[in-house]
């Protein structure tokens, strides 16, 4: 998996503006995938980032990347605990709900909805998806269900981030220092 692949799905994880991203990566086996995340754990770690495999097939990995901290701070949401109780999750501790995706996304052919209180997405708009799925407002990064106009800043806000990091990247700026570290 090349830097710039990581940098390319996932810069406004990697700049501290998202809670997770998921992006596909190329791998000769599931041992392969396996070690590369290892590798890229133990560099990206300390900068509070985190990834994890989710799906291996046929060459290619599904893998998470994210900020365990965000991620606890979101599963907090008094709404998303709500849609994670709906969808069957018995926990609403990050490690338990991330153990429970896991087992989702191995066991399922489809992405569970409830995928998007992971990337960050609003709860309001993961509900929406959820119960109301041809009703949204706009369709950008996710389907809008409610505020538009910030979900509208929030797609260009991504957009421009990653554009400065993939102009970064081609200046020779490495994965170590476009990660910004955790508070």
């Amino acid at each position: 998996m090349s830097d710039a692949t990581l940098i390319r799905w996932c810069a406004p994880t990697l700049a501290r503006l998202k809670t997770g991203n998921l992006f596909n990566g190329d791998f000769t086996s599931r041992e392969d995938m396996i070690r590369e995340i290892t590798e890229l754990n133990r560099s990206l770690r300390r900068k509070g980032v985190v990834a994890i495999p989710l799906r291996f097939n046929a060459g290619k990995g599904l893998i998470y990347l994210y900020r365990p901290q965000l991620l606890r701070r979101d599963l907090s949401d008094p709404r998303a605990k709500a849609l994670l109780r709906e969808c069957g999750y018995t926990s609403t501790r990050p490690g338990a709900c991330l153990a429970e995706l896991v087992r989702r996304m191995r066991d399922r052919e489809e992405f569970p909805h409830e995928i998007g209180l992971f990337l960050g997405y609003p709860p309001a708009d993961v509900d929406g998806f959820m119960h109301h799925r041809d009703d949204y407002k706009v369709s950008g990064l996710w389907k809008v269900y409610e505020d538009e106009e910030t979900a509208l800043r929030t797609f260009e806000r991504y957009r421009r981030c990653t554009r400065e990091y993939m102009r970064r990247y081609g200046e020779g700026f490495g994965l170590d220092r476009l990660c910004v570290a955790a508070w």
